[in-house]
């Protein structure tokens, strides 16, 4: 077989590993083994990591599920460089001598089956170039795999006859909406006219969505990679980095309010009366990720503090767990849902009684913001006074 395993890129920074590194070695854990007992095969779940000093990290990712780990220690690996990375996790993943060093591989091995990288921002950048390298498809932003066959008729890759394409993986993600699933399939063309055959199977996974699975019983074997560079892989130099913190750590807060579309009738009086609640409430203010478009006209003032990237709770944002989350005028769009689904507690407000974030809420408030903000500010401020 020319195409086995499922690799999984285990992202850290300088040896701290992200979160979404185990998730995703859970999720593969949990697909490989579903592959395995339906295909009657053994194909295993090979971490890569690439960085300086980074060899402690091998045994994590092999209590987090990976049966193997291949490992490239160098110091220009150190931080992450997107495209000598790609270079490296290209070279590992296409070298035979090396992945038959960790696992079996069968003798026309090419490249792997399947590859999962984090869908945060080394993430989705550094599986954009990987796959463009390996020409094949990437389904990003992920929230839900499985592995079956499929028999599809399309005018161009099968032309127009029906084909069964077998160990494919369907890969779920929100659509622009937010409120359907997207499927996403990466098939070969067998047209013969124009055949060609697309792998890895390829996405990035949202962080937060799948649970990890540790077991520090688990034993699996860890092979180093030595990576060779030419003088211009290395033209990219770090010569200073420092972390900056968020221009608003939601996740500091105890107590977050978070509005959305629901301010449309009036925006500017609707954020000054969002404003006035977060403030008895002692909360920090999030968005949801429309209003980062600017779709309302604001004041300057309103725009620059509210409408903006740091606030937002979602995929393409933050993800908080605050004691308490208030949603304001939000739907309930399913990337909004990502990010605070683990709050202790929630409420909403809304005048549609079918608003998916129902369903998600501990209290619902059916109603006009407008109308039920200044009872919650009165109520919270007798509530204040009587202390």
């Amino acid at each position: 077989m020319k195409y086995q395993h499922l690799f999984v890129h285990f992202e850290h920074d300088d040896g701290n590993p992200a979160n979404v590194s185990f998730e995703m070695l859970g999720e593969a854990r949990r697909l490989m083994d579903d592959f395995n007992r339906k295909y009657s095969l053994n194909e295993k779940v090979i971490a890569i990591i690439l960085g300086h000093n980074t060899k402690p990290l091998c045994e994590k990712a092999i209590h987090a599920g990976a049966d193997a780990v291949i490992f490239a220690d160098h110091p220009e690996l150190r931080y992450p460089k997107i495209m000598l990375d790609t270079k490296v996790i290209c070279s590992i993943v296409r070298d035979r001598k090396t992945v038959a060093k960790a696992v079996e591989v069968s003798e026309d091995y090419e490249k792997p089956r399947y590859m999962f990288f984090g869908a945060d921002a080394i993430g989705r950048h550094l599986s954009s170039t990987v796959l463009a390298e390996l020409e094949s498809g990437l389904a990003s932003d992920v929230n839900k795999l499985v592995v079956d066959d499929v028999i599809i008729t399309h005018e161009h890759k099968t032309k127009g006859k029906p084909e069964k394409y077998e160990k494919i993986s369907f890969m779920y993600r929100p659509d622009f909406s937010g409120f359907l699933w997207t499927q996403i399939l990466c098939l070969d063309n067998k047209n013969p006219e124009i055949a060609s055959e697309f792998s890895p199977q390829a996405c990035s996974i949202i962080p937060g969505v799948f649970q990890p699975v540790i077991d520090k019983s688990r034993k699996g074997n860890i092979v180093e990679y030595e990576p060779t560079f030419a003088g211009k892989d290395l033209r990219i130099r770090i010569t200073k980095r420092e972390i900056i913190k968020s221009e608003v750590p939601l996740e500091d807060y105890n107590v977050v309010v978070a509005f959305g579309r629901g301010i449309k009738d009036a925006p500017e009086s609707n954020i000054k009366l969002i404003e006035q609640f977060a403030k008895v409430l002692n909360a920090e203010v999030a968005i949801s990720l429309p209003l980062s478009k600017q779709p309302y006209p604001v004041s300057q003032s309103i725009k620059s503090t509210y409408f903006i990237p740091a606030r937002v709770v979602g995929t393409s944002g933050k993800k908080i767990k605050p004691k308490l989350y208030v949603a304001i005028g939000i739907s309930g769009a399913a990337q909004h849902i990502i990010g605070m689904k683990e709050s202790e507690f929630v409420v909403s407000i809304n005048p549609d009684p079918d608003a998916p974030i129902k369903d998600e809420s501990d209290v619902y408030i059916q109603g006009r913001m407008e109308d039920v903000l200044p009872a919650l500010i009165d109520s919270v401020k007798k509530l204040k006074g009587g202390k």
